[in-house]
């Protein structure tokens, strides 16, 4: 049960398991965005659900077209403001109420007015550092190994190639029939990676 867990959480990651005979995924090569697009229609609509692609750039619409949902990072933020704001005005408590109160004018220790620079300077600083690492976190970052790196063509994937690549772990993948399916969606190059463990 834990183990599927984890397996799922990975999943939303962007990283894929493999299957008994240390097979990865199998890598497909489209010829532009807009092929790339139409494949990832076709695969979702296919009944693939653990697959992910690759470009140099944002291609405008492919989340809707992998059937991903909107992102979870806003959650990481509105946690990290609150906890900002919590702590800006406990400071601000502490501080002028307790730890070093001065008499000023008869004026009370803590005072919203006053404090409102301080609670939001550290609001915006909470809400931010929770996005960067809420971001590190959601797309599993720092990932200095990934079985793709094998593949040679792969690499062109941050200069002007397009790839998808469907996880072997997904309940519908097929060695055989998965190539063929990609082959009928217009792939131009398919390519089987096999997990070694190891960076080679």
């Amino acid at each position: 049960m834990l183990q599927k867990l984890i397996s799922e959480i990975k999943v939303t990651m962007g990283i894929f398991e493999c299957d008994v005979d240390n097979t990865y995924a199998i890598l497909a090569e489209f010829a532009d965005p807009g092929a790339l697009y139409h494949a990832a229609l076709d695969v979702r609509e296919e009944g693939y659900r653990k697959f992910d692609t690759y470009s140099p750039f944002p291609i405008h619409g492919m989340d809707g077209a992998m059937g991903l949902g909107n992102s979870k990072i806003g959650f990481f933020t509105l946690g990290g403001g609150f906890m900002g704001l919590a702590l800006g005005t406990w400071l601000q408590w502490w501080t002028g109420a307790i730890d070093y109160p001065i008499n000023i004018s008869g004026k009370p220790y803590f005072a919203i007015e006053p404090s409102i620079p301080v609670m939001f300077e550290l609001t915006i600083l909470f809400a931010a550092l929770a996005t960067v690492a809420g971001m590190l976190v959601m797309n599993g970052l720092p990932r200095p190994y990934n079985p793709l790196f094998y593949s040679k063509n792969f690499q062109r994937a941050t200069d002007d190639g397009f790839f998808l690549a469907v996880a072997a772990n997904d309940g519908k993948f097929s060695l055989k029939a998965t190539e063929s399916f990609l082959k009928s969606v217009g792939a131009t190059h398919i390519e089987v990676i096999k997990d070694h463990g190891s960076a080679e």
